[in-house]
């Protein structure tokens, strides 16, 4: 057979794995307004810069029937690409072949190029589609998932992993994305679960449709699973490309630096935050007045709403922000906000990226249902975090800083590198109205008009424990400044901080309250 010859050879057999499962299979991915696995690939990466690798690799399953089955590319594409001129390992589940059925080899060529982006520290971003575990080849399909699964975890912490959900993804499946930084959900596209419905009603009894159990909603919302929502998957390709700005390609670097911009002149930070405690604002908005071009890309919006965390520029620089939200039960800390807090700061010290702290919060949510659902243990998880950190670490306390939760915030206690205080900051073992309460119990019941002398006890207790200038004077805060400083003070002390060297105890690792 000439040269000739062969490349014509080599030509028809690419066509035939790149239509995957086939026209009609291609057509009915298609009809319920889902990508092609290549099409996904090709919408996500720069142009002409994807290469593929391990096109041909086939099944060696012989029982079944399946040793008459091809199934080209053994249903998941891998290859190597770029992302704005910078490279990136991905595959993607090809769900018009077998199902994007997890076997033996599907598993292997996934693993090739995790290991791959491990030894090339670059990121490595999985799109899930498929229908789990192919049982035709029994144990081999689980042996994959374990082989997976200890990759995400050898490269946690080293090299940045997205893990996209493009349609189901259940059974074992789901822990590979569960081990990895981020997951992109899109509407009526992305279903996981480990058992699906009709296991569900098969064992309880119980209707339940592949939405309701684990749609893109119920992961964004309700378990903490999804750290963004898209409507399309063109937008969630370009929610990918963003946070793909704001992070290091991995371990040993930083995020790339941008051109400072000043914050838009709509957002004045001296306007957002009422003089009124007990009046909400939303704490986004002070956010956008330090960030650069008030650039704010949001983490895990739908969770745990009452702590607000995400990627924003000071000065060019990537900043991971960790805010309360006064919006949403006025700010507190509890089980789900501790838990999204702490493994946000977790990613951003694994990744070199300084974090910015802005603190307004009561303190930890009470009740039976959170100490039940154990707020200790939670609660810990953010206490952890900010301790264990390295990184540049910097608080500005802008109302509230009650108990537990002035502690956890990072505290200068818990090493933060600066900690300022606006004017309107309360610093104390609790708000004043509920100290004052018990402290001059007493007096107040004494007295001829209790509600007046309440007033006066409230005020007396701020003047002595609840004010910036009180923990100003023990050290415990740096310095007192005025709302409009916020911004030039953070850019030199990440400046300041760029070379910190911040030693640890030598060990194997801690045991966080998992």
């Amino acid at each position: 057979m000439s040269l000739k010859q062969k490349t014509r050879e080599l030509l028809k057999r690419r066509e035939q794995v790149q239509l995957g499962g086939g026209e009609k299979a291609i057509e009915k991915q298609k009809a319920i307004g889902k990508l092609t696995a290549r099409e996904r690939i090709l919408s996500l990466l720069d142009p002409d810069s994807f290469h593929e690798y391990d096109m041909f690799v086939a099944h060696e399953a012989r029982d079944f029937g399946m040793e008459t089955k091809i199934l080209h590319g053994d249903g998941v594409i891998t290859g190597t690409g770029t992302i704005y001129g910078a490279p990136i390992c991905i595959y993607a589940q090809d769900f018009t072949v077998a199902g994007g059925s997890l076997g033996l080899m599907h598993a292997r060529k996934i693993t090739k190029i995790m290991d791959h982006a491990l030894k090339m520290r670059v990121p490595l971003i999985g799109i899930n589609d498929s229908g789990g575990a192919r049982i035709q080849e029994g144990v081999n399909s689980l042996a994959g998932y374990g082989e997976i699964f200890f990759r995400n975890t050898l490269s946690s912490g080293v090299i940045p992993q997205l893990s996209v959900i493009l349609g189901p993804c259940a059974g074992g499946a789901v822990y590979s994305p569960a081990l990895t930084d981020f997951v992109f959900v899109v509407e009526n596209i992305s279903k996981m679960f480990i058992t699906g419905p009709e296991v569900i009603k098969t064992v309880l009894g119980e209707e339940i449709s592949m939405e309701e159990l684990g749609g893109a909603k119920v992961h964004s919302e309700i378990t903490g699973n999804a750290h963004f929502f898209a409507k399309s998957e063109m937008e969630c390709f370009e929610q990918i490309k963003k946070l793909i700005t704001y992070i290091p390609w991995n371990n040993g670097q930083k995020a790339r630096p941008f051109p400072p911009k000043e914050p838009k002149s709509e957002y004045k930070i001296d306007k957002i935050v009422p003089s009124d405690a007990s009046q909400p604002y939303d704490v986004r908005d002070v956010i956008r007045s330090i960030a650069d071009d008030s650039d704010f890309f949001e983490v895990m919006t739908d969770f745990a709403r009452n702590i607000v965390i995400g990627f924003g520029r000071i000065n060019g620089e990537t900043v991971g922000f960790v805010a309360n939200q006064p919006l949403v039960l006025a700010g507190v800390l509890d089980c789900d906000s501790s838990d999204k807090a702490a493994r946000f700061i977790r990613y951003c010290n694994a990744f070199n990226v300084p974090l910015v702290t802005l603190e307004d919060l009561p303190g930890y949510l009470p009740g039976v249902d959170q100490e039940h659902a154990g707020v200790i243990r939670h609660g810990a998880k953010i206490l952890y975090a900010y301790s264990e950190a390295t990184v540049p670490k910097i608080t500005v306390i802008l109302r509230k800083a009650y108990g537990g939760g002035y502690i956890a915030m990072n505290s200068r206690h818990l090493r933060a590198d600066f900690v300022f205080a606006w004017p309107s900051a309360e610093i104390a073992v609790m708000g004043p109205e509920g100290a004052a309460n018990i402290i001059f119990r007493k007096e107040i019941m004494e007295a001829e008009n209790p509600d007046e002398m309440r007033k006066i006890k409230v005020e007396e207790y701020k003047e002595k424990f609840a004010n910036p200038y009180v923990a100003a004077a023990k050290g415990y805060i740096d310095t007192v400044i005025e709302p409009s400083e916020t911004r030039n003070l953070l850019i030199h002390a990440i400046d300041v901080s760029k070379n910190k060297n911040d030693g640890r105890p030598k060990k194997k690792h801690g045991i966080p309250p998992f």
